[in-house]
């Protein structure tokens, strides 16, 4: 039997995380307990069990027996006292701290007192759910991630009064259904939420002071991070109500200015608009509001003639970028007469000065000039040009990647940017837009992500691989974000942290300690 110390577990709240935890249990041939409040919600509780089931089958991945067995080993009830024989009882209600300690303090009077008992919260304080029972030592945080019959992490929580035993005793039963368990202290958010909602919220924030449209901040995302999702899309799955909520949780927490929920986020929640449940949240859901597919330039244009100028990896790229669309390469400045994107790849800001400089004096007309730095203004650059109207930031988040993001300045000309965004699709790239800042799109929003981990890292509250895996398992990222910083360079993230910083002044932009010791050492941190 899979978790042989628990052979008999409840489930209180069957909506969809509830039934889904309920089902992963029953796959694992334990007995389970599925608690409502009353009928009407039994009934809902049901019929997400049945559905959910039921698409396992359509898809050949569950037999009609093994479907059948799985819902027989679920007993369902509005009885509390029918939890009381229960080894293990998983609350999974609403995030609402009165309610959970509602449910505990009933928990507490039907369960058995070697019982225990876990919540599924997914931002809210254990401590704080367990200092007000009777049982303190044996209260856990156990979350699942949504699908829980699809998702393989689960954050195992522990508090300061969890005796380490009920710890141990909930991972090896999460091992032993297939999932991956995390263990970790008691702080709001966990380790994947915490960084996550972030993340999500400084999108949100980059949207409202309109620094990038919806669209192209998606877009950036997907295709130059290589997210899945890109973070308006992700927020309108989960509900901006419980975005909402977790940030506004962690926040109580934290005080950092990351987690102070957006103005964008509250109004659209104020409004009723929830995402994907209401049917509007930052994107309109009638099938008509999903980020458009990059356009496909027309095959008869000719790739254009483009001038590179700079040595090593990211000159390398751009020059294969423009070999596989058929373009031709210049190199020099004195061959810059022709070029109709003259592309700077210098590895440090003065020497990008004088190469654009020199490339002004070349290139012809209505010819535009990029700049490739993340962490330089592109209007610094610009001005010494002579022609900052034909100036535009180019930037490739990632050397070998397909994106783009082309920033035009207060002083670029109508139409450059345009021309800009046009050659380079001619090249192969799919281009979005923004304003020219720090860290452009991708690596504003990436680079305080990872900063965040390495600062979750460097004050021991997880390891490394536990981070890792927070991410990739639990929010289906291709790789974590420890791996992430070794794989970028971790003087490159404090490069652009510091840009970023110097820019907001906003203290949780500023490159964590690990970070900075370890680029002094010339480390990385695993």
């Amino acid at each position: 039997m899979t978790g042989a110390s628990f052979g008999r577990v409840g489930v209180v709240g069957l909506g969809t995380m509830g039934a889904g935890i309920a089902e992963v249990l029953a796959r694992g041939d334990l007995a389970v307990v599925g608690i409502e409040v009353n009928a009407d919600a039994l009934e809902r509780g049901r019929g997400h069990l049945e559905r959910s089931t039921g698409r396992a089958v359509k898809r050949g991945r569950l037999t009609e027996e093994g479907q059948r067995e799985i819902l027989d080993r679920i007993t369902l009830s509005v009885d509390f006292t029918d939890l009381g024989e229960c080894d293990l009882v998983i609350e999974a209600v609403p995030e609402r701290l009165d309610l959970k300690r509602r449910v505990f303090a009933e928990l507490d009077r039907v369960c058995r007192d070697d019982a225990v008992l876990a919540s599924n919260t997914s931002s809210l304080s254990v401590t704080d759910i367990a200092v007000t029972t009777g049982r303190p030592t044996k209260i856990v945080g156990v979350h699942f991630f949504n699908p829980a019959p699809v998702m393989k992490l689960v954050e195992v929580i522990r508090t300061v009064l969890t005796e380490p035993e009920a710890v141990e005793r909930v991972a090896a039963l999460v091992d032993g259904l297939g999932k991956t368990a995390v263990t970790i202290g008691d702080r709001a958010g966990f380790v994947a939420n915490r960084l996550l909602f972030g993340y999500l919220n400084q999108a949100a924030t980059m949207l409202e002071s309109g620094h990038a449209t919806r669209d192209d901040i998606d877009t950036a995302m997907k295709a130059g991070a290589g997210l899945p999702m890109g973070p308006f899309a992700l927020m309108d799955l989960i509900g901006l109500d419980t975005c909402l909520e977790i940030l506004e949780a962690v926040h109580a927490e934290s005080r950092d200015r990351r987690h102070a929920p957006s103005p964008a986020l509250r109004e659209r929640v104020t409004a009723g608009l929830l995402g994907r449940k209401s049917g509007h949240g930052f994107y309109v859901h009638d099938g008509q509001g999903s980020p458009d597919e990059p356009a496909e330039h027309d095959a008869e244009t000719p790739a254009p003639i483009v001038g590179v100028l700079g040595t090593g990896p990211l000159a390398d790229a751009v020059a294969a970028h423009c070999g596989r669309a058929g373009g031709q390469v210049r190199t020099t400045a004195a061959e810059l007469g022709d070029c109709d994107l003259v592309i700077e790849c210098a590895q440090d800001a003065e020497a990008g000065r004088a190469l654009l400089v020199a490339a002004a004096e070349s290139a012809k007309e209505g010819a535009v000039l990029a700049v490739t730095s993340a962490t330089v203004p592109v209007i610094e650059q610009a001005m010494a040009t002579g022609r900052p109207g034909d100036v535009v930031g180019l930037h490739l988040p990632e050397a070998d990647g397909t994106l783009a993001e082309i920033a035009a300045t207060v002083v670029t000309a109508p139409g450059v940017a345009d021309r800009a965004a046009a050659l380079a699709g001619r090249l192969g790239l799919t281009t979005v837009r923004c304003r020219d800042r720090a860290g452009f799109i991708v690596d504003a929003l990436r680079f305080p992500y990872l900063n965040d981990a390495a600062a979750m890292l460097g004050a021991g509250y997880a390891g490394a691989d536990a981070i890792d895996a927070a991410m990739t398992l639990g929010c289906g990222y291709p790789s974590g974000p420890i791996a992430d910083l070794d794989r970028l360079g971790l003087d490159r993230a404090v490069t652009v942290l510091r840009a970023l910083y110097a820019e907001t002044r906003d203290p949780a932009f500023a490159p964590t300690p690990l970070l900075a010791e370890h680029v002094t050492a010339a480390r990385p941190l695993r």
